[in-house]
């Protein structure tokens, strides 16, 4: 399996799963960046989204990994910024469609949606998916405004 820079962030909702996530990816050979937050304590959303999504666009990380209470707010967050692609995974399948035809290079879940497990599988299932291309790239095209 392909080894990936990935920046990863998330609130005290997500907390929990980003720290699990975390451990995961480095032993599964990634370079990862936890960009916050460090601690359960409540805390906003886009301090901790944004950079993530601004590391992915800059190009600093190929990937990037948001979490939240349910990923809605993060994807959001992560959707403003020119150059990313996130989307809200669920389940699996989700996450291939979401790699396959969008080619996103951010991942947004939500920790009071699935289980850690169902979460551990989505970000691998996720990494491991390839951009099909074809006639998704004229898609993908029209959402960057090209």
């Amino acid at each position: 399996m392909k080894k990936f820079t990935i920046a990863i962030g998330s609130d005290h909702a997500g907390f929990r799963y980003k720290e699990a996530l975390v451990a995961m990816l480095i032993a599964d050979g990634h370079t990862v960046r936890d960009l916050g937050t460090h601690t359960p304590e409540s805390c906003d959303y886009p301090d901790y989204i944004r950079p993530v999504a601004e590391a992915v666009a800059r190009g600093e990380f190929e990937r990037g990994i948001v979490l939240g209470g349910s990923g809605n707010g993060e994807a959001i967050v992560a959707n403003r910024i020119r150059g990313v692609r996130c989307g809200l995974c669920w389940n699996e399948q989700v996450a291939i469609w979401n790699r396959a035809h969008n080619d996103a290079n951010v991942l947004s879940m939500g920790e009071r949606t699935i289980t850690l497990d169902e979460a551990i599988k989505i970000v691998k299932i996720w990494l491991e998916t390839e951009f099909e291309g074809g006639r998704h790239i004229q898609r993908i095209r029209k959402i960057d405004g090209l």
